[in-house]
């Protein structure tokens, strides 16, 4: 009976060393193509973050010139509106 028990228990234990070195192994696995991932999102982030930056420059920059030229086109209006009124 204690063969028997003790030849049991040594299977299990080599079954779950075997399981262990594989999981181990599937997970060292796991972790590389993780840290892959991880510098190709931080990768993408930053080229992302750069285009969007620019592209946010380029909008602040349009939206500063049409005041620019909605002041003017208000200004010409204006100066339109008196000359309307100095001819009348």
């Amino acid at each position: 009976m204690k063969d028997d028990t003790f030849e049991l228990l040594s299977k299990m234990y080599g079954e779950f060393s075997e399981f262990r070195v594989e999981t181990n192994e599937r997970l060292d696995g796991i972790e590389t193509k993780f840290d892959k991932l991880h510098g190709d999102v931080l990768r993408v982030e930053q080229d992302h973050g750069k285009k969007l930056q620019s592209l946010f420059d380029r909008y602040q920059q349009t939206y500063e010139k049409i005041e620019i030229i909605e002041e003017k086109i208000d200004d010409l209006s204006d100066k339109v509106d008196k000359h309307d009124i100095n001819i009348r």
